[in-house]
């Protein structure tokens, strides 16, 4: 039996104590699958107002330092201006994205468009990779042909602007993104933090050049690169797992015990859940008594399904679909278990 109404009036146990009255504040208490849907929308809103003060305070940051960098010359502060813009730009394709996710399903994107958000988690990704690569090659070039960098304390103050901009912009995305549970929005704040440190590390080298080691410069934009390239390789892990459809194991087994205690659930069969953008859906096997009414059997899938949009966190919809209990051997798969062997 498919499930796609959510009933109205079971009683369950609304969250206490000081963890649940801060969860009732971010994640008001719902009623109805109407209720849920403005949950997303919200959370969508949420992300939206995330990039926005992202392009905003970045794209001031890497103005100012930009500035610096024609005055002085420092390609460790170039490096990291650059690496801040392509920060700021990843703004624009979440931005598109997450409004895109606030779309009601049509019956040619009839799951939504929440994959949006993954498509600009690959864009941000592209601009991570394409940022690191242009500053090697830019400090590699300074190694070969040395060049002074002049008006130290400017630079030394740019890159105290970068730390503090981008630090500011990575927090905000982060918890953005953790509460919503967009993993292309965390994958942003992790970029905006490691150009945090990219700016901590052009202070260390321009101290380095006031102290007479004309190469810190240079040198200090490979390890920067370095650590734009590891930054690189955590994101794109992160983005591929979720193109496709991996979810943490917990939540599956959080998902299985919290059907295991459906009142009338005799079992519970496959499970199946996966992120759409900052989403959640799922599809559930259950297994009911055999003797049990067509209708009697949807009132148990309705209340599991009821269970779930409660007690899972970010969870939009789920299809359930009851199964009658085995009798005597009998398979109630048995004309399609050919279809279903594994390759």
């Amino acid at each position: 039996m498919t499930m796609t109404d959510h009933h109205v009036g079971h009683e369950h146990a609304h969250p206490v104590g000081f963890t649940g009255f801060v969860r009732s504040i971010l994640v008001p208490h719902r009623h109805d699958l109407a209720d849920t849907v403005d949950h997303a929308l919200e959370a969508s809103a949420q992300g939206v107002r995330a990039v926005k003060l992202s392009l905003g305070v970045l794209g001031l940051t890497a103005l100012v330092q930009a500035l610096v960098v024609a005055l002085s010359g420092s390609v460790a502060l170039l490096g990291d201006t650059l690496h801040n813009i392509s920060d700021a730009f990843t703004a624009l394709p979440l931005w598109v994205a997450f409004s895109l996710g606030r779309r009601p399903p049509t019956r040619r994107f009839n799951y939504g468009y929440g994959r949006a958000e993954d498509l600009a988690g690959i864009f941000v990704v592209t601009l991570i990779a394409l940022s690191g690569a242009l500053t090697a090659w830019q400090f590699i070039e300074r190694l070969i042909h040395p060049h002074d960098v002049e008006h130290l304390p400017y630079v030394m103050a740019a890159a105290l602007v970068g730390v503090a901009g981008n630090e500011v912009v990575a927090q905000y995305r982060l918890r953005v993104g953790r509460r919503i549970g967009s993993a292309a929005l965390e994958a942003d704040g992790l970029h905006a933090r490691t150009d945090g440190v990219a700016s901590f590390a052009v202070l260390i080298g321009a101290i380095g050049v006031a102290f007479g080691a004309e190469w810190a410069d240079p040198v200090v934009g490979l390890l920067i690169s370095v650590v734009i390239f590891l930054v690189l390789i955590r994101t794109a892990s992160s983005i591929g797992q979720r193109l496709m459809d991996a979810v943490d194991p917990a939540l599956v087994t959080r998902a299985e015990d919290i059907l295991g205690h459906v009142n009338g659930v005799v079992g519970v069969g496959d499970v199946r859940i996966r992120w759409m953008g900052h989403r959640l859906h799922a599809e559930i096997r259950l297994v009911v008594d055999r003797g049990l009414s067509v209708v009697a059997a949807h009132e148990i899938a309705e209340r599991a399904y009821h269970e779930l949009l409660h007690r899972l966190p970010r969870l939009s919809d789920a299809i359930v679909h009851t199964d009658p209990s085995e009798q005597n051997g009998s398979d109630p798969h048995a004309e399609t278990k050919h279809h279903r062997t594994s390759a």
